[in-house]
């Protein structure tokens, strides 16, 4: 059984290009299968782009990109975006959005966690992480972190309120000076850990 958070999905490809509007902009996404969220925008990821704290001179991560909503919409309003995912088709797909939404100051690598990233830094990390994959993902996640954030710099998260809310910040309570919750909705919670 193949996961959006399989390097290789085994699912035949199929594509669903979508049209949404987020932070006052309109975007065009391809969707595909074994990628997250195909054919829609999925809740907890709207409810993080429309609370996600940005500065146009920030460095950000796109962590577990998928087809790329996240960093493309923040592309709009940082300077630079790195976006990463261990989906090879998500990372595919991801650049194919590059190009349709115009950006040119983000890039897509392929890659585990922060593998992709390895002694970069960052203004924020932004991401909807996989909770399915299990808590040890999470934990890398959160813990990991601080040392991919310059200081003062943010690890901006969305996780379902009854999918592990409580676990991820407590883990966050006691990776970062400072965790404060941006929003909730439709039973999601984004908090925001300052390094």
């Amino acid at each position: 059984m193949s996961h959006y958070y399989s390097e290789e999905p085994n699912v035949p490809l199929k594509t669903r290009t979508i049209e949404v509007c987020l932070r006052g902009q309109c975007f065009k996404f391809i969707t595909a299968s074994g990628v997250f969220s195909f054919g829609k925008l999925d809740r907890g990821t709207e409810l993080l782009i429309e609370s996600m704290i940005l500065d146009e001179g920030w460095r950000v991560l796109d962590l577990g990109c998928g087809y790329g909503a996240i960093g493309i919409v923040a592309s709009r309003f940082v300077s630079h975006v790195v976006m990463t995912d261990v989906n090879r088709r998500a990372v595919s797909i991801a650049r194919k959005n590059l190009k349709i939404n115009g950006v040119r100051n983000a890039e897509v690598r392929w890659g585990s966690l922060y593998e992709p990233v390895r002694g970069e830094k960052f203004d924020a990390i932004i991401t909807n992480p996989p909770v399915h994959a299990g808590k040890e993902v999470l934990r890398e996640i959160v813990i990991n972190a601080p040392r991919h954030l310059n200081d003062g710099g943010l690890l901006q998260l969305v996780i379902k309120t009854k999918q592990g809310a409580k676990y991820i910040k407590a883990l966050m309570n006691d990776h970062f000076t400072e965790v404060r919750e941006l929003a909730k909705g439709s039973g999601y919670r984004v908090y925001a850990g300052i390094a």
